[in-house]
């Protein structure tokens, strides 16, 4: 048996969801005319109050993107150190918007508006300018730790007041919403511009949407050809999206139930320093040494169960929709036995 933890985006499509992008109706993205994608990108401005969307092939693109909207060369983007514009798009900050980063230490990946307010540069010819925040919800590296909406709703404020811009990372948004019981349209109140991504939790198998108001998705859509991003025919892609956006969500909650059982046996486990406490889909374990971890993932590998070290001495779990009952209960079995 096969039980692949290594992350939420390993899912494959469902029966139900490869039907419908089998029945796509299909046009040319480029031209704006292929009809299911802009249902989907409909549907998503929608959902959280936005004017419009673009869909793109990944969450790093529309990522990617937003700061380059947001930004000129020479400014500076606000951020948490853990973030995954800054850790896990391949400089992509400095690439291809020539921006600096300003990195600061928050709780788990999540960040204050006291932090954002003491890391504002000084009007200063010797300064980049401070002209960005990024925030990422869930925060991947703080083990799926959600963030309180009042506290982003205080960096907004602060952003509004100083005429920054605000956008948020929201890979796994939808699992934070669902976890702390949250409306999308909430989100889109505050926000300049966020990123969803389709290919996580909600099981769809590529893409990501950038949501905005209708002058910057027009120069999103610029730059994301420049970026490579514009798609032909993308609408069986899209389709995927739409379904998964209409049939997926409520059920992460069983994710996260999931990863809260798997937390529970491992904190049982002495070779285990310690588990950051589980909120989402996310597990994130520390042991004693860097050769328990190994020796642990080697052996959980031996017996068809998938994960890896994100650190020495530590490794992630991720739970998904194709961990079945059958998948979990022999991944519990297992976990126990070691």
């Amino acid at each position: 048996m096969l039980v692949d933890l290594r992350s939420d985006t390993v899912t494959l499509p469902s029966p139900a969801m490869r039907e419908a992008m089998q029945n796509a109706p299909l046009g040319d993205d480029v031209f704006g005319e292929d009809p299911t994608v802009n249902r989907l990108e409909s549907l998503a401005a929608q959902t959280f109050g936005m004017e419009a969307a673009v869909f793109c092939p990944s969450g790093t693109m529309t990522n990617q993107i937003a700061i380059k909207c947001h930004t000129q060369p020479g400014d500076e983007v606000i951020c948490d150190e853990n973030s995954h514009v800054y850790q896990y798009e391949g400089g992509g900050i400095a690439f291809n918007s020539g921006c600096s980063v300003k990195l600061l230490a928050g709780d788990r990946g999540r960040i204050t508006a006291d932090q954002v307010e003491s890391a504002i540069q000084p009007d200063d010819p010797h300064r980049p300018v401070s002209r960005l925040v990024v925030v990422e919800n869930t925060s991947n590296r703080g083990g799926g730790s959600c963030y309180a909406f009042e506290e982003l709703t205080n960096i907004g404020a602060f952003c509004k007041k100083k005429g920054l811009s605000y956008h948020i990372d929201g890979a796994r948004l939808f699992n934070a919403m669902v976890a702390k019981k949250e409306s999308p349209l909430h989100y889109g109140a505050i926000f300049d511009s966020i990123s969803i991504c389709l290919s996580k939790g909600l099981g769809a198998p590529v893409g990501s949407l950038l949501l905005g108001q209708n002058s910057f998705i027009k120069k999103a859509r610029r730059i994301r050809k420049v970026f490579g991003g514009g798609m032909r025919q993308a609408g069986s892609l899209a389709a995927a999206g739409i379904y998964a956006l209409e049939n997926n969500i409520d059920r992460l909650k069983m994710d996260h139930e999931r990863a809260k059982a798997i937390e529970e046996v491992l904190l049982a486990k002495s070779f285990v320093k310690g588990v950051l406490p589980v909120e989402t889909n996310i597990v994130i374990a520390t042991c004693n040494t860097d050769a328990d971890a190994k020796d642990f993932i080697a052996s959980m590998k031996e017996k068809g169960i998938l994960f890896f070290s994100i650190a020495p001495g530590k490794f992630r779990m991720v739970t998904h929709l194709d961990l079945t009952d059958q998948k979990m209960n022999y991944l519990l079995d297992s976990l126990k036995k070691f």
